[in-house]
């Protein structure tokens, strides 16, 4: 099998969102054998890519440690691309302990990753690890780490596992964190596929507080192509990058944007702030991100627009 494959890589949490889209991009590539390892708890089958020969799906759970050492050894996995998490604003404030069980797949990851050779790991971070930020726009090395809510604090102890495997062990890694991904595979418990799935019913879009609350919202082809740039020219090895558009966009106007692309006549409505973990604002110093792509981003209402057209077929 190593002959006949340059790359074999795992994507743990490839039943997801960015995963999924990941993986497909990765297996478009016919020399590479790629692998998928999601337990579905999140994910949905719906989500996998096209079936090809070097693409395998295996169900089990990266929090597991006989489930990762035996996929990890019967494909000789020599790239991991671990995503896997749970997720989503309600669910992980629903439901911490899941959330902080997620600690065991990247010390899983990690550890097999450190016994088998493994090349690099590219690890899914978060814009939550920066918390309720104290400067603008987030630069990646420069911004203190602010995060209090376990999915925020297992995030960045999942950055803390690879930089210590790294500096104990030689394994190399790469962070990736990620501002707010969209896109038309999404889950509808998040912001964008909400309130498209509320618009397009025309059903009341409710927003927490007065939706001045700002988000920075990257496009899942922009987040993909940076992400696979990133690991086939072997950049920011060692290194920490985010992964993001910097435009600014409260909720209220995401809200209105949304309306005004689908012709909705859905109304908006206006709910209690959450208690914890909406944050005031996010915006990366994406610059990097930038010089890696060579090319403008999509920008958020060609994004919706091309929601929109998946949508309707």
């Amino acid at each position: 099998m190593k002959q006949k494959y340059e790359r074999h890589i795992l994507v743990t949490g490839g039943a997801g969102f960015i995963a999924s889209a990941l993986a497909e991009r990765l297996s478009e590539d016919t020399s590479n054998l790629v692998v998928i390892l999601d337990n579905l708890s999140t994910g949905d089958v719906c989500k996998l890519p096209s079936p090809r020969p070097n693409l395998f799906f295996v169900e089990g759970d990266v929090n597991d440690y006989r489930t990762v050492l035996e996929v990890m050894t019967t494909y000789d996995i020599d790239y991991v691309f671990h995503y896997a998490a749970v997720v989503g604003v309600n669910r992980t404030q629903m439901h911490p302990i899941r959330v902080l069980e997620d600690l065991r797949g990247i010390e899983n990851i990690c550890k097999i990753s450190k016994d088998k050779g493994v090349k690099r790991v590219f690890y899914a971070s978060s814009s939550e690890v920066y918390g309720d930020p104290v400067e603008f726009p987030q630069n990646a090395h420069n911004t203190p780490l602010n995060s209090r809510v376990p999915y925020a604090v297992v995030k960045n102890a999942g950055e803390v596992f690879l930089r210590s495997y790294h500096k104990e062990y030689g394994l190399d890694y790469t962070i990736f964190r990620f501002f707010n991904t969209y896109g038309p595979k999404q889950s509808k418990d998040f912001v964008i596929s909400k309130f498209m799935n509320m618009a397009l019913n025309n059903k009341p879009i409710s927003i927490y507080g007065d939706g001045s609350q700002s988000r920075t919202f990257c496009y899942i082809d922009d987040n993909i192509a940076a992400t696979v740039k990133i690991a086939y020219n072997d950049l920011f090895v060692n290194d920490v990058v985010n992964i993001g558009n910097s435009r600014e966009t409260s909720v209220l106007e995401l809200a209105n944007i949304i309306i005004g692309i689908t012709g909705s006549k859905s109304e908006i409505v206006y709910l209690p702030p959450l208690p914890e973990g909406d944050m005031k604002r996010r915006c990366p110093d994406n610059s990097d991100m930038l010089k890696v792509l060579g090319r403008p981003l999509v920008k958020l209402e060609d994004g919706i627009r091309n929601i929109l057209k998946a949508v309707k077929g």
